[in-house]
């Protein structure tokens, strides 16, 4: 078992560092790629609050470049003698990588990454079992760029300066330092539900920031605006493609040749689940690949049921498309996305075509929120389709109303929506509802007699 355990770690360390490499070499493929090292200073140089494509802020390459770089230092972290490495990991590190399309870049990680050593050092504890939730620490990302680029204004970037330098180190740092406890109690509130457990103090922690370093001292807090790239299909679709297809290969030769157990795989409710425990790093990682397919299918899908198949791919896509597989091997799977995909097309159809709603299922806005909104698939996994269909239609009404709680500083807003359903919809569920395992044991009891 011990052999089994150490095998594990070794692939899935493995995995990552070639998911970076992947990404690197998209950097060296892409159309943009003589622009690659300007790209990347364009994107360490402009604020990132909610949402920034960095497609359109440097360029395919660099992009693609400050992906791999943010991809390289974690997982550089799990090679750390004594880390953590689980399923968690893959989910901490491909919900880090996807944001590093819109909203971490080279430069405002590290302030998060300081403050955990500086808990982990206060705890006497060693850095790498923090490993995980460093990755996890860097919701608020956005705010480290905010305050070294043009705090206190709220339009003209001024540049590094000391006082942007401090400022950005302190908040961080704090940030970085506050999450772990935050995040380790997180799942008392929502019981498991919400696989965003992360969200709690990324979400919180950001709103009293906007506070203090705004609204309490009388500056305003820079308006949410979406600034995003053209669409580019071709380099989305290749790259996912080619992605998750080499996922599903890897995992199917790792697994002995064959995907046998992955059906089991997506019976499983997906509540606090391990994936790579219990099935295997093999088929934890063809899951990755099958379920990251299914998600890009899901936003051609929709922009095709919108009127243009085309629009919309843009680096915030790329990016949400790795946010959303990042529970691949840690809790979501086709079986149980599926029903929170259909309550956002059936809730976004209803809203906007009876009540005229102004978010069609095809809007940037709710194209992340549903990312996020996969947090939920427990619900769908231990009380059935119905309830998933309802947690997805509660998150799609939800999910565009966050944002100016925290200033658009937090790129775990769709996350805490998903926190927020749950803590609303699980104590209903649990009160009036069995679930899915307890309905077949009264089933079975009631044949017996």
């Amino acid at each position: 078992m011990a052999n089994q355990k150490t095998d594990s770690v070794k692939i899935i360390r493995l995995f990552l560092m070639a998911s970076s490499a992947a990404y690197l070499i998209a950097a060296g493929l892409a159309p943009d790629r003589e622009n690659m090292i300007t790209g990347l200073a364009e994107i360490l140089m402009t604020p990132s609050q909610l949402t920034r494509d960095f497609f359109a802020a440097g360029g395919m390459s660099g992009t693609f470049l400050n992906v791999a770089l943010v991809g390289f230092v974690c997982a550089a972290m799990t090679c750390l003698p004594g880390a953590v490495v689980n399923g968690a990991t893959i989910a901490a590190y491909f919900l880090t990588t996807g944001f590093s399309f819109w909203g971490i870049n080279f430069l405002n990680m590290w302030p998060f990454f300081l403050g955990v050593i500086v808990h982990a050092l206060v705890k006497r504890e060693p850095f790498p079992k923090y490993v995980n939730l460093a990755m996890f620490s860097t919701a608020l990302c956005p705010l480290a760029s905010e305050l070294l680029l043009r705090y206190p204004g709220s339009e003209e970037v001024r540049g590094v300066t000391l006082t942007g330098v401090v400022l950005m180190l302190a908040a961080g740092m704090l940030i970085g330092f506050l999450t772990p406890a935050m995040a380790n109690h997180s799942p008392n509130v929502h019981k498991g539900y919400d696989l965003y457990s992360a969200a709690l103090p990324g979400v919180l922690l950001g709103l009293f920031a906007v506070a203090v370093l705004y609204k309490s001292l009388g500056h305003d807090v820079p308006a949410i605006k979406a600034t995003l790239s053209e669409s580019h299909p071709a380099v989305v679709w290749t790259f996912c493609g080619v992605f998750f297809g080499l996922c599903v290969l890897a995992g199917w030769w790792l697994n002995g040749k064959s995907l046998k157990g992955y059906t089991d795989l997506l019976r499983d409710t997906g509540h606090k689940a391990d994936f790579v425990a219990k099935y295997g790093p093999g088929l934890a990682i063809a899951n990755v690949g099958l379920y990251g397919l299914m998600i890009l299918l899901y936003y051609i899908f929709v922009n095709a049921l919108m009127g243009d198949a085309l629009a919309g791919f843009n680096g915030v896509t790329l990016g949400i498309v790795f946010c959303m597989v990042c529970f691949g091997a840690a809790g979501s799977h086709p079986g149980n996305i599926w029903p929170i995909m259909l309550g956002y097309v059936a809730f976004s159809f209803a809203a906007t075509t009876f009540f005229g709603g102004v978010f069609p299922v095809n809007a940037q806005a709710i194209m992340v929120g549903l990312c996020f909104a996969s947090g939920l698939t427990p619900i769908a996994g231990n009380y059935g389709w119905w309830a998933g269909v309802l947690a997805g239609g509660m998150h799609y009404l939800l999910v565009t109303s966050i944002p100016a709680i925290h200033g658009g500083f937090s790129l775990y807003n769709g996350g805490f929506t998903s926190l927020l359903v749950a803590t609303i919809l699980v104590p209903q569920l649990e009160t009036f509802c069995k679930t899915k395992t307890e309905r077949l044991e009264a089933r079975k009891g009631a044949k017996q007699r």
